[in-house]
């Protein structure tokens, strides 16, 4: 589905990426980890179209990635979700939802849409004409994921999800990503939750200073002792 091949990515004279490969197959939850300045952020940006890559190649369903604008990538079914929720604060929840419906392909679906959103998120569907930045911060994620939902995606790209929530909050964020990995939806999920993540993906890769220090299957991960001492504080 989603291929990356020795993936290098520069900001001026500085390599965030170096020689990065990584694969999500149909259906699959796969897991990116590592500490911050690892270049999680950056991958999943270059995935999206938004970050030139200097070298290597990125392909879906094998058709070339690289050079594509943003706007096609997202209509090709990638959709991201953002570190740090970016929505608008001054709009409505419902008028941030439906601005991920902006596309002509999604947008006669927008009503359809809208109603699976509020069937994923019931409290959205309550807070619709409450201001988007003046609710909690794990009510800003799910508008954030809603928002995302509005694009039909098939492969969703989840960037911190968890960041900054009470862990009531995040439980109920991960419930949720892996509702929607059981209905079918292929997910790339960054967290620095190391152990909920590992827990309810398939495969994950470890970033190190902009390589991939490790990958392997989500439950071998979880019992390496490198990833226990370095993320685990075990």
């Amino acid at each position: 589905m989603l291929r990356v091949e020795n993936l290098t990515v520069c900001y001026g004279q500085m390599k965030a990426l170096r020689g990065v490969s990584l694969e999500v197959a149909p259906g699959e939850m796969v897991a990116l980890i590592g500490g911050n300045g690892a270049g999680k952020t950056t991958l999943l940006n270059t995935i999206s179209g938004l970050v030139p890559p200097a070298a290597g190649k990125l392909s879906w369903e094998g058709k070339p990635l690289n050079g594509i604008s943003p706007g096609r990538i997202c209509r090709e079914g990638i959709v991201q979700v953002p570190e740090g929720r970016k929505l608008f604060p001054a709009m409505t929840v419902e008028e941030n939802l439906f601005m991920g419906a902006y596309l002509p392909t999604v947008r006669k679906q927008r009503q359809e849409s809208l109603r699976k959103v509020y069937d994923i998120f019931p409290r959205l569907a309550d807070r619709r004409h409450q201001l988007a930045g003046s609710m909690s911060g794990g009510e800003q994620q799910m508008a954030a994921m809603g928002r995302a939902m509005m694009a039909r995606p098939r492969l969703l790209m989840l960037d911190e999800p968890s960041l900054g929530l009470a862990p009531k909050a995040a439980a109920e964020i991960f419930a949720t990503i892996k509702v929607l990995n059981k209905e079918g939806l292929s997910l790339l999920l960054v967290s620095q939750e190391v152990l909920e993540t590992l827990a309810i993906t398939t495969r994950g890769y470890v970033l190190e200073n902009g390589v991939v220090a490790m990958k392997g299957p989500s439950a071998e991960l979880r019992e390496d002792p490198k990833v226990k001492t370095s993320y685990l504080g075990l």
